[in-house]
């Protein structure tokens, strides 16, 4: 939007409508109150309507807003120009031209403000009109004026005025011409009238002045108005210059894309950094820069204290990507780039985590990162941040000591029978020492007594991990599985743990109840109601499953019932033997 206020105020100015162009600048202005060029269009626009104090003001806002920017200081120059301030301009234009000392425009005002400071030490011109000519005041009363306007398109005219502005006193050679009293009446605020004016009236379209070829008026208009107008007329060059500093900038990028590839990172921050100077408008080189930065701390940052090299490495990184994401909100750039630059300064963040609240601010730039764009490299760095964080927060809160307190005070709870008081207890040592057989083993006979017995199975199976030597957790697992009636399993479970302690008695007693239970189903001891219960519940197994859907076995299972020698072979095959067994515990064969 406004782009689009910005094109309307540049075509109400080349058409010479300067209040609606300043009306425009400043609609434009207010949608983007950090962009220069709109205040150096402005102030060209006040200067045309000979405003120069709001002139001076945007000329000033201009170069406040891009020190490096010639174009300002040729706007200041013409500003200081028109409100006779001889010197501030000629400051104005030589601070232009260190700049850019080849720019045309500065060094013709530079030569017209150092003309005028000669003219205010000379002696007093002898005509007392002399004031009148003086300066580019003279030539924007003229063109300001319509009835003087037009006579700037006849050569003849320029040059008799050009002759005049040299040396007032040449205006007593010109005062016959109706033409020139006319403008001497516009510059003193005066009006001349004779009695035969009408017949001695040059008009511009007379022939009494010859008439040179339409395109060469056409470009004598351009230069006069140009004199007129001390602020350059508008956009044309603006644009272009523009146009070639952004190529430039992109010219830069590459360089710095292809150092950054030969891992040149010196060079490659060069270059991006000219782009920025080029270009403020494209946050892409803002987080290139960040990615070499990261890049250059990755492996510099490591070990090493927050103040050291690979710190400020990340620290500039983090630096760059606000930057870019709080110049991304202002250009309205895409979100992907806002979300990227995010995503970089919340890697960076992460890199520099030392402890477990260290990754909060991390975390927290992932998750805004992908509300702006949900990227699945964003989300995965967001996961392994919070995973990070998690890992950090057990071996912050790791103590072998305390985790043994709360494992006592677990074990007294459980002798009182308050089986939830013991739980927390055991899982608060947990906390403390994730590592511990023992504790993982109390708290799965608490589930088992409070019935829990998904949770007390899953407990006994962490503590064989962690200690596969370990009696009690195959004790504890078998009775969990056995209190589900899984007896096959439970009889391995036992057995299992009888290969690490041959004598311990709990187990050996396990194996016991469970061949008893199995060897029901065998004998045809149990009651229909058990039956039907054990067979649901094999069904629901598995490897129960697998068997009764393995064509061999299903083949195996019709030669038991009708081909009695094709079924002693079976019986000599001890993997068909060992799932036959199996059906046989779940109740769902029966041998007689």
């Amino acid at each position: 939007m406004a782009e689009e206020a910005k094109a309307k105020g540049n075509a109400a100015f080349s058409t010479g409508d300067y209040t609606a162009a300043v009306k425009h600048f400043t609609n434009a202005i207010a949608l983007s109150p950090t962009n220069h060029v709109l205040y150096s269009n402005r102030s060209a626009a006040h200067a045309s309507l000979h405003n120069y104090a709001d002139a001076l003001q945007d000329a000033k806002k201009t170069v406040e807003l891009k020190p490096d920017w010639s174009k300002g200081y040729s706007r200041l120059g013409a500003a200081h120009l028109g409100l006779h301030q001889i010197q501030d301009a000629i400051s104005a234009y030589k601070k232009g031209l260190e700049i850019d000392p080849n720019n045309e425009g500065l060094k013709s005002g530079l030569a017209d403000a150092q003309a005028a400071a000669s003219r205010s030490r000379a002696a007093p011109p002898p005509s007392p009109f002399g004031d009148a000519f003086s300066g580019p005041e003279m030539w924007a009363k003229l063109t300001a004026d319509p009835s003087t306007r037009m006579y700037l398109q006849q050569p003849d005219f320029v040059k008799m005025m050009q002759e005049i502005q040299k040396n007032p006193s040449n205006l007593n050679l010109y005062l016959k011409d109706q033409r020139v009293m006319q403008a001497l009446g516009v510059l003193l605020n005066v009006k001349f009238r004779e009695p035969n004016a009408g017949d001695d009236m040059e008009i511009p379209e007379g022939t009494s002045t010859p008439q040179p070829p339409a395109p060469e008026r056409k470009e004598e208009k351009k230069v006069e108005e140009e004199k007129v107008v001390e602020p350059e007329p508008m956009e044309v060059t603006e644009e272009k210059e523009a146009k070639e500093r952004k190529a430039q900038a992109v010219k830069e990028k590459e360089l710095g894309n292809a150092a950054y590839k030969k891992k040149e990172f010196e060079k490659a921050i060069e270059h991006y950094t000219k782009a920025m100077e080029l270009d403020d408008e494209d946050i892409s080189y803002l987080t290139n820069r960040a990615a070499v930065y990261l890049e250059m701390g990755k492996d510099s940052f490591e070990g090493c204290s927050e103040s050291d090299f690979g710190g400020r490495l990340n620290a500039e990184c983090i630096k760059d990507c606000d930057q870019a994401v709080e110049r991304g909100r202002e250009l309205r750039s895409d979100f992907k780039m806002v979300a990227r630059a995010l995503t970089r300064k919340g890697t960076a963040l992460a890199k520099m985590a030392r402890c477990s609240k260290d990754y909060e601010p991390a975390i927290e730039t992932f998750q805004k990162a992908l509300t702006e764009h949900r990227n699945p490299d964003t989300l995965k760095k967001l996961n392994d941040a919070e995973k990070a964080k998690k890992d950090l927060e057990q071996q912050e809160y790791f103590d072998p000591t305390l985790a043994e307190e709360e494992r006592e005070k677990g074990n007294e709870y459980f002798k009182q029978q308050k089986y939830p008081e013991a739980v927390k207890h055991y899982t608060e040592s947990l906390r403390r020492n994730p590592k511990d057989p023992k504790a993982y083993s109390n708290r799965a006979a608490c589930y088992t007594k409070l019935g829990a017995l998904p949770e007390g199975l899953k407990d006994a199976e962490k503590c064989i991990e962690l200690d596969p030597t370990f009696s009690k957790g195959y004790t504890r697992k078998g009775a969990v599985q056995f209190f589900m009636k899984e007896y096959d399993k439970a009889l391995e479970t036992y057995q299992e743990g009888l290969k690490h302690d041959p004598h311990n008695q709990d187990l050996l007693d396990g194996v016991r109840r469970c061949v008893e239970q199995l060897n029901k189903a065998s004998r045809g001891d149990l009651t229909p109601e058990e039956l039907k219960e054990r067979q649901a519940k094999a069904m629901q197994d598995p490897e129960i499953q697998n068997i009764l859907s393995d064509p061999v076995m299903r083949q195996v299972l019709v030669d038991f019932q009708e081909n009695p020698k094709a079924a002693q072979e079976h019986m000599k095959n001890p993997m068909v033997m060992s799932k036959i067994q199996k059906l046989v515990h779940a109740g769902i064969v029966q041998m007689r």
